[in-house]
């Protein structure tokens, strides 16, 4: 495993998505398509949550005691416990940065680390910490191609009538 090259690119990822929700009016970055499918800002209110209470901490549990059963998490719960779409579009990129900031940081921390200590997970069976890190990078990419999605679709949804084939089909 290139640990060196995921830390890079879990650091890297807050200006990825900084670029791409910044320019957005508050009321894009709420905006839910049909489907009722996350907005943008829910997405990035949802990966500040998973940095601190999923990916970091179940890393790090791993790596320091696999044998601890992981605390339990409901990312489509929260959305709505929390009221993800109430919140500050600002604040919430704010927060998911600093909270990444403090994941490399101590990512850059660990000397030598076991990658293939694993967690028996009750439904997966054997997690690696190795497993859920590159998940974690992952995990970026996913949501990455969901806020670019959601682009498209304020596009389309603003195009008037305008039809949006002829810059290709949206098919991830």
């Amino acid at each position: 495993m290139n640990a060196n090259s995921l830390i890079d690119s879990l650091e890297c990822f807050p200006d990825v998505v900084g670029a791409l929700v910044k320019p957005l009016p508050d009321s894009d970055a709420r905006w839910k398509p049909p489907d009722g499918a996350w907005s943008i800002l829910e997405i990035i209110a949802h990966l500040a949550d998973e940095e601190v209470e999923d990916f970091r901490r179940r890393v790090e549990m791993t790596l320091n005691n696999p044998h601890q059963p992981w605390p339990p998490i409901d990312p489509e719960g929260w959305a709505a416990e929390r009221r993800y779409d109430r919140r500050d579009p600002a604040e919430e990129l704010k927060r998911f940065a600093s909270e990444r900031e403090a994941s490399v940081r101590w990512l850059r921390t660990l000397k030598d680390p076991d990658w293939a200590r694993a967690y028996e997970h009750p439904k997966l069976g054997p997690l690696r910490a190795g497993d859920v890190f590159v998940s974690w990078v992952a995990h970026d990419a996913l949501h990455l191609r969901q806020i670019a999605k959601r682009r498209f679709q304020i596009a389309q949804r603003d195009g008037g009538g305008f039809r949006t084939d002829y810059a290709g089909q949206w098919s991830v």
